[in-house]
C-alpha cells in the first residue's frame, strides 16, 4: 500500500470539499483522511500506485463552487504504519474519514463566497413532495450565503448570522452526514427550523398575507416598488416592462438616467431580451450570478426607461430561492436594483430599510436571518470572449486573487473615492472588500470603514503597509493618514503609508492583470487624478514599470469652471472648448446645448475662465466626452451643417494641439522616475 499527502490550496473550505472528497475515496477504495486548516485542505490517503493517481487527478477537477489552485503530492514513507503525518492513527487507515479542523494560524481562506442555487436545491423548491418545497432559504455546501453571513472565523455556525437558529433533527442529520450534501452546510435550514419572510409596509407594520411572496409579486403587476431583501442587501424591484412603475422608482431614488439592472427567470428569458452569445450565457448562469452587461434586443417588452440612450442592458439570473420564488410568480422581467438613494450604500438591515427606503418602496419583503456583511452586486461583460469583471463584489468577495510576487508584510490598498472598494494582500494572496462606492458622504464613509475592518478580522491581519491614492482631498487618503498618525500616536507599530499616482495604479494594475513585467507604454484615460505635479491629470500615456513611471503625453488641459459643478453641468465645459477652438467666438447661437442656457449665466462661466477663478484644468479624456456629449457629438449630425468658413479654418484648433507630448528614450528602466509604488506589488 502507498501513501500520499496531498496539499491543496483554492476555494475549498466551506463548499462541501471535504465531503467531497470524502465520497471520491470510498468510490475508489482509498483509505486515509482529509481536513481543513490554516492554509487549505490535507489529504492523506492510502491505496495502490495506480488508485492514487486517480484520486489526484479526480482531485484537480471539483465541482463548482470549489477551485483548486495549488495541489501539490508527496509520498508517505512506509504505508499505513510509520510516519503517516502528524496526528495520523495508523489503526483507522481501514476506512476513509473526515478530520476535525485544525485550529491555529490565518484563516485567508476560510469564508466562501455567496454563490447561486444550485440545481438540486432548485428541483427541492418547486417539488411539492420535498419538505423544502418552496421555501426561501433553501441551500447546501454547494450553494447559499457565505461571506454575508459571516460574523467571525473560523466559519462555523456559531460565528454566522444563522447561530440563532437551531437547527431541527432532520437538519442535523444532514449537518452530520458525511454522505449528504448538506454536511458542515452552515446555513442549513427548513421551514420547521429556519428564517422566515415576512412582508412589511414602508413604515415596518406587518402586512397581513399568508404567502409574501405572491403578494410582493401582485403588488409589482399594479405597478408598486417593492424593497425585497437578498443575500447581500435589498433591492429595490418593479416591473421591467413598466415605463410608468419605472419612471417612479426613478424620481423616488432621484436616480434620473443612469441604467437599472433587469432580473429574468432563466436564459431562455434573458435571450427574448437580449442577443446574447454562448459566452454571455455562461457569464449568466455561472455560480457568483453577476450582472451581465449584453446587447439588448429592439422592440421587446423591456421598458426603454430601463437602460436610456445605451445599446447595452445589465441582465442576471435569479441567485436565491427567494428570488426564483418572486420571478415565477411575477411572470415577468423585473428591475432588480441596489435599495439606497442614490449615492448612499446599499440597505442591508431591516429596520434601516424602513429608515431609508420608507419614501422609496411601497412595501418590503424582509426576512429574520440578519447579514453581516452588505454586498452589492457584481458586474461583468465578456469582452473578446471572456468576462471582464467591471465591479467585483457579490459572488467573488473574498476569493483571492494570485499574486505573481508574494508580498513580505501584509499591505492594505484603501482605493480612491469613487467606486471604492479596499484590498489586503498577504503572503501570495490578494483580498479584495466588497464594492463601497463613492465616499461622498457619511453612510458609504461608514461603509469603507467598516469592510475594511472586516476583511481584516477575516484574515486576522494587521496592514503593516497602506497604499493610497495621491490625491491629498481625497477620504480614503484621509484615512490612511489618520490611521497611521493615531497608530504613531499610541503604543503599537505603525504601519507606514504610500502614495500611489492614480494612472500609474491602473496602468499596473492591467501589467498584473495580464502577467507583464514592463516596461510597457500604458494608455490611462480616466476622469481624474491627481498628478505628481500637483494638477490634476486624467489622459496619460505613460512609460511605467511596477516601481516608476514616466509621463509621455497627455491631453491639453481643459478649464471646469466651477469645479465639480462643471462635471455636474457639463455645458460649462463644452463652452471652454467651444471658446478655445472658435478663438473666443462659437455659434452658440446654433447650438441646441445653449439653447436654454442663461446669457448671463454663459458670461459668468466666460469671466471665471478668463480669470482663472475657481476654473481648476483638468486632462480628463472624460472631461471632453462629457462636452461632446453636450453638443450631441457621435450620436447625430450636427443639426446645422457648418459652413466653409468654420468648417476647416475656424475649426482647425480644436483638433491641432489637443495632445501635447514629447518623445523622451524609452532604452531602459534605469531611466524611469522613481514612483511611491516602489516595493510593492499590490495596487
Amino acid at each position: 500500500m502507498a501513501g500520499l499527502r496531498i496539499e491543496i490550496r483554492g476555494t475549498v473550505q466551506g463548499v462541501g470539499f471535504r465531503p467531497w472528497v470524502f465520497r471520491i475515496a470510498h468510490e475508489l477504495g482509498v483509505a486515509g483522511r482529509v481536513r481543513n486548516h490554516a492554509r487549505g485542505v490535507t489529504v492523506e490517503a492510502f491505496g495502490d500506485d495506480a488508485t492514487l493517481d486517480r484520486l489526484v487527478a479526480r482531485l484537480r477537477d471539483p465541482p463548482p463552487p470549489a477551485r483548486v489552485r495549488e495541489l501539490v503530492a508527496e509520498a508517505l514513507a512506509g504505508g499505513p504504519v510509520s510516519e503517516v503525518g502528524a496526528g495520523f492513527a495508523p489503526e483507522r487507515v481501514q476506512a476513509f474519514v473526515i478530520d476535525p479542523s485544525a485550529e491555529g494560524g490565518p484563516r485567508a481562506l476560510s469564508i466562501p463566497p455567496d454563490l447561486a442555487t444550485c440545481p438540486d436545491c432548485l428541483r427541492e423548491l418547486t417539488d411539492p413532495r420535498d419538505r423544502r418545497y418552496r421555501y426561501a432559504f433553501t441551500n447546501c455546501t454547494a450553494c447559499g450565503p457565505r461571506f454575508t453571513i459571516a460574523t467571525g472565523v473560523p466559519y462555523d455556525r456559531p460565528a454566522t448570522t444563522m447561530a440563532p437558529f437551531a437547527m431541527c433533527p432532520a437538519c442535523r442529520r444532514e449537518y452530520d452526514d458525511p454522505r449528504d450534501r448538506r454536511f458542515h452546510a452552515q446555513p442549513n435550514a427548513c421551514p420547521v427550523c429556519g428564517p422566515e419572510l415576512a412582508l412589511w409596509s414602508p413604515h415596518g407594520g406587518p402586512i397581513a398575507t399568508g404567502d409574501p411572496v405572491a403578494e410582493a409579486a401582485a403588488r409589482i403587476a399594479r405597478g408598486e416598488i417593492v424593497a425585497v431583501k437578498g443575500l447581500g442587501g435589498f433591492h429595490l424591484a418593479c416591473d421591467a416592462t413598466s415605463s410608468a412603475a419605472i419612471a417612479v422608482l426613478r424620481r423616488r431614488k432621484h436616480r434620473d438616467a443612469k441604467p437599472f439592472a433587469v432580473m429574468v427567470a432563466d436564459v431562455a428569458a434573458a435571450r427574448a431580451l437580449a442577443r446574447l452569445s454562448a459566452d454571455d450565457a455562461a457569464l449568466l448562469e455561472a455560480p457568483e450570478r453577476p450582472i451581465a452587461l449584453v446587447p439588448r434586443r429592439a422592440g421587446t417588452a423591456l421598458a426603454p426607461e430601463v437602460a436610456l440612450d445605451t445599446e447595452l442592458v445589465g441582465l442576471m439570473l435569479p441567485y436565491t430561492p427567494l428570488h426564483h420564488l418572486l420571478l415565477a410568480a411575477a411572470g415577468r422581467p423585473l428591475v432588480m436594483t441596489s435599495a439606497n438613494p442614490s449615492d448612499e450604500p446599499i440597505c442591508a438591515d431591516n429596520d434601516e430599510a424602513v429608515r431609508r427606503l420608507g419614501g422609496i418602496a411601497d412595501a418590503l419583503v424582509v426576512h429574520d436571518r440578519a447579514i453581516a456583511t452588505r454586498c452589492d452586486d457584481s458586474v461583468a461583460r465578456v469582452i473578446a470572449g471572456r468576462p471582464m469583471l467591471l465591479r467585483r463584489s457579490r459572488g467573488h468577495v473574498p476569493r483571492p486573487i494570485a499574486l505573481a510576487v508574494a508580498v513580505a508584510r501584509p499591505v492594505l490598498a484603501v482605493g480612491a473615492q469613487l467606486k471604492n472598494a479596499c484590498c489586503i494582500a498577504t503572503g501570495d494572496s490578494a483580498y479584495f472588500g466588497p464594492h463601497v462606492g463613492d465616499l461622498d458622504n457619511l453612510a458609504a464613509y461608514g461603509f469603507f470603514e467598516r469592510a475594511i475592518a472586516g476583511l481584516e478580522g477575516i484574515l486576522e491581519v494587521r496592514p503593516a503597509l497602506i497604499a493610497h491614492d495621491l490625491h491629498p482631498g481625497y477620504l480614503s487618503t484621509r484615512y490612511a493618514l489618520d490611521r497611521a498618525a493615531a497608530a504613531r500616536a499610541g503604543a503599537g507599530d505603525a504601519p507606514r503609508t504610500i502614495a500611489v499616482q492614480h494612472h500609474h495604479a491602473h496602468v499596473a494594475s492591467a501589467m498584473a492583470e495580464h502577467g507583464l513585467a514592463g516596461p510597457v507604454i500604458g494608455v490611462a484615460y480616466d476622469g481624474t487624478g491627481w498628478g505628481d505635479d500637483g494638477t490634476a491629470w486624467g489622459g496619460e500615456i505613460l512609460l511605467a514599470d511596477y516601481a516608476g513611471f514616466e509621463r509621455l503625453a497627455t491631453f491639453r488641459p481643459v478649464a471646469l469652471a466651477g469645479g465639480d459643478l462643471a462635471i455636474r453641468e457639463p455645458w460649462r465645459i463644452a463652452l471652454a472648448l467651444l471658446d478655445d477652438a472658435f478663438d473666443g467666438a462659437p455659434p452658440l447661437d446654433r447650438l441646441a446645448a445653449f439653447a436654454d442656457v442663461p446669457g448671463r449665466a454663459i458670461a459668468v462661466v466666460r469671466g471665471m475662465i478668463r480669470g482663472a477663478i475657481h476654473a481648476p484644468l483638468a486632462r480628463g479624456i472624460g472631461r471632453l466626452f462629457d462636452a461632446a456629449a453636450v453638443l450631441g457629438l457621435g450620436r447625430t449630425r450636427a443639426r446645422t451643417a457648418p459652413t466653409r468658413s468654420t468648417s476647416r479654418a475656424s475649426c482647425r484648433r480644436s483638433i491641432r494641439g489637443r495632445c501635447s507630448a514629447r518623445s523622451p528614450a524609452m532604452s531602459s528602466r534605469a531611466s524611469l522616475r522613481r514612483s511611491s509604488l516602489r516595493g510593492s506589488t499590490t495596487r
